[in-house]
């Protein structure tokens, strides 16, 4: 990639317009075939596209505009994969009354949420997200960003014990079949010239900021995990090497994107603490970026980055959750921050995460989310100025 000093970036989603909304809701009902949709998909992109572009970001996204959430997509793509709202889930959960009873306090209504479950062997019945990066690059000359859901992230959210045991009796049965759709798609979006991957594994942080009998959350509802944090987080470790061995150095950056959740505006619910836990684990992480949220208290000291393995970091200095705008001299003094502990060329700027996880309950608006990114863009040129002095 061709990047200026401090190139700027996006986590991934957008806000989806009303018309992207129903076309959704019709596809599923029948009312609309997949060709339909996939036009008004279209022009939402190109929409999307233009906010990003007019804001003056280096790296671009589709905006996720064709998924429902940055997640549960993979059921439409993945052969014998069921995609269930959080309230269909209901029905497979042990202990019902306690999992509403998260749901309530971590507010998250059980319709707004979908969650992809394996009910056999799992395998691509078309690529996950090459198709949108083809698309995309038909229409802009700018870097390209696609995201992708992690493995441990998948692995997690896909293995429903009602459901899933018949083709794989564990967790650990399914994360092989995870690594090997990852590893293909991959490849396919390495071949096909992509500039940037990014791997969501947000639910790491939720591995040591919960309570250890906390075995249900709101991103993987279905879970009952391993008390021991360490186990999973050498679990988590394996599997993202695993998607990336042999991948790195031919010409597409992998990162990896981790945050503390982007489910609600409301920052006293939302998971809290410094990456210190994380780090000796993101050390050896086989990629070349760990895009990290830092423009929130939550997020802890910045210490905790002084060694992250040679790694470029996507520091984010933009909260998606606030209609609030940032000021460009408080991204500065932050950046600047940044610069005492990493080289200036392994500095990106971004948002924390994506302004529309869900979408049928984005983060922030269109327009709030256009005027973030423009101050962001503004801030990582006047630092570009502060290196050619």
């Amino acid at each position: 990639m061709m990047l200026p000093k401090f190139p700027t970036t996006v986590i991934g989603s957008w806000p989806r317009s009303k018309e992207v909304l129903r076309a959704m809701r019709d596809l599923r009902a029948g009312r609309m075939c997949e060709e339909e949709f996939q036009n008004v998909a279209n022009q939402a992109v190109l929409q999307c596209l233009k906010w990003q572009e007019e804001a003056g970001i280096d790296i671009v996204s589709d905006g996720e505009q064709r998924r429902d959430n940055y997640i549960s997509f993979v059921a439409e793509h993945l052969n014998n994969v069921r995609m269930l709202s959080v309230s269909e889930l209901l029905d497979y959960v042990e202990d019902k009354s306690s999992f509403e009873e998260i749901l309530g306090t971590l507010d998250v209504p059980a319709f707004s949420m979908s969650n992809p479950a394996a009910i056999g062997k799992i395998s691509r019945k078309k690529p996950l997200a090459l198709n949108d990066f083809l698309f995309l690059k038909q229409h802009t000359d700018k870097a390209i960003k696609v995201t992708l859901p992690g493995p441990y992230l998948l692995t997690r959210s896909m293995w429903v014990e009602g459901l899933s045991v018949d083709a794989y009796p564990t967790k650990e049965d399914l994360a092989v079949d995870i690594v090997k759709v990852l590893r293909e798609e991959l490849e396919d979006l390495i071949a096909a010239g992509v500039d940037f991957v990014q791997f969501d594994e947000p639910v790491l942080t939720e591995v040591v900021f919960t309570q250890k009998n906390a075995n249900r959350t709101f991103m993987c509802g279905a879970l009952t995990a391993k008390a021991d944090a360490e186990e999973e987080l050498s679990f988590a470790l394996d599997l993202i090497n695993q998607v990336t061995d042999g991948m790195l150095g031919r010409g597409t950056t992998i990162g990896i994107h981790i945050c503390r959740g982007n489910w609600s505006t409301d920052d006293e619910i939302l998971l809290r603490g410094p990456y210190f836990p994380l780090i000796p684990y993101l050390e050896q992480a086989n990629v070349d970026q760990l895009a990290l949220e830092f423009a929130t208290p939550r997020a802890g000291e910045l210490d905790a980055i002084k060694s992250i393995g040679r790694k470029s970091l996507g520091f984010g200095v933009i909260n998606p959750r606030t209609v609030t705008l940032e000021s460009v001299d408080d991204i500065v003094a932050r950046v600047e921050e940044v610069r005492a502990i990493l080289p200036d060329a392994e500095i990106f700027l971004n948002p924390d995460c994506g302004f529309g996880t869900f979408a049928q309950r984005p983060m922030n608006s269109d327009e709030i989310a256009f005027e973030k990114l423009k101050v962001m863009t503004v801030a990582a040129k006047k630092l570009r100025e502060t290196v050619s002095v």
